[in-house]
């Protein structure tokens, strides 16, 4: 089996952060199901599965011709109020039957695409990892996207976001290996300033913890990228640096907890990730030097202070 998903991650388009109660309201996609929240240790909330039925052509890496039948899982959620993500997922299985089955029968496996065709796993999962989106293909983009923009466009929001950063896209490949190598490593790859993909093997009692990962990995990787985006504006003038590092200060540091909500089958995963690329260093380094900004700014700012005093008193 192999899984394939696309998370999307953004600041939700409003000027403070949302609360728990409210997030939930927002989150309430499917009505009469609950929107599942948490408050430790930060909050959290997420929207009730969505599935979306497909029957379309699988991208392959060798070009051949694949088609692809059953649902994909959606979802939407809020983390600490501020930033939203929509997710995308399925898993791709062979059609035993290797014909096109009444809908009845995709339905009632939730979550499973089978297809119909000669494309092996690895075909498959170099596809979608590498060609874009095509005609009458299955987009998972598409349907995490609109996941996030039902979300986005509730009255409840102000549009008055604290900065501009853009959405950033995770494509995720996940195979499973029946005995998972304990040295099994993640490999994430930047392949633009908004697209990631991601490729990881877990044993098949963990595929879903893998889903879990690649959304909580896509959330800390776009608080990465949007810190970096804020400290790099803020070297244009030394007068308004720490004015320009406020949203910074305001609205992320405080979001930054790796692996806080992840199965512990996941840890080692996300312990690998922490060696190379580093990710939490390079946080650490970034708040690092906003703090040392902050406090060069109330130095300069004393001492500014000290010298009209002086000058009152002379």
């Amino acid at each position: 089996m192999l899984t394939v998903g696309e998370v999307h991650t953004g600041l939700l388009q409003n000027s403070t952060s949302l609360t728990q109660l409210l997030s939930a309201q927002l989150l309430g996609l499917v009505p009469g199901a609950r929107v599942r929240r948490s408050e430790r240790p930060i909050a959290y909330a997420v929207s009730p599965d969505l599935l979306t039925g497909v029957d379309c052509r699988l991208a392959t890496a060798s070009g051949a011709r694949a088609r692809g039948i059953g649902t994909a899982v959606s979802r939407a959620a809020i983390t600490g109020g501020r930033v939203l993500q929509g997710s995308a997922y399925t898993h791709i299985t062979k059609s035993e039957a290797d014909r096109r089955l009444p809908w009845s029968h995709y339905l009632s496996r939730p979550g499973i695409v089978e297809t119909l065709g000669k494309a092996d796993r690895a075909d498959l999962a170099g596809g979608f990892l590498t060609a874009g989106p095509a005609p009458e293909s299955l987009d998972l983009g598409a349907i995490s996207g609109r996941a996030m923009d039902m979300v986005q466009r509730s009255s409840e929001l102000d549009r008055k976001p604290p900065f501009k950063m853009a959405r950033i896209r995770m494509r995720c490949v996940v195979a499973v290996n029946e005995a998972q190598p304990a040295d099994s490593r993640p490999h994430v790859t930047i392949d633009s300033a908004t697209t990631r993909t991601l490729r990881l093997t877990v044993g098949e009692n963990d595929l879903l913890a893998a889903v879990e990962l690649c959304e909580d990995l896509a959330l800390h990787d776009w608080l990465l990228t949007a810190l970096l985006e804020l400290i790099e504006r803020s070297r244009s003038g030394r007068s308004q640096v720490v004015e320009r590092l406020r949203p910074a200060i305001d609205d992320l540091l405080h979001l930054w907890m790796p692996a806080a909500r992840l199965d512990k089958s996941m840890l080692p995963l996300w312990r690998s990730l922490e060696q190379q690329p580093g990710f939490t260093k390079q946080w650490a380094a970034s708040v690092s030097w906003i703090r040392d900004q902050v406090a060069l700014s109330t130095i300069m700012l004393l001492s500014s202070l000290t010298r009209r005093m002086r000058g009152e008193c002379d």
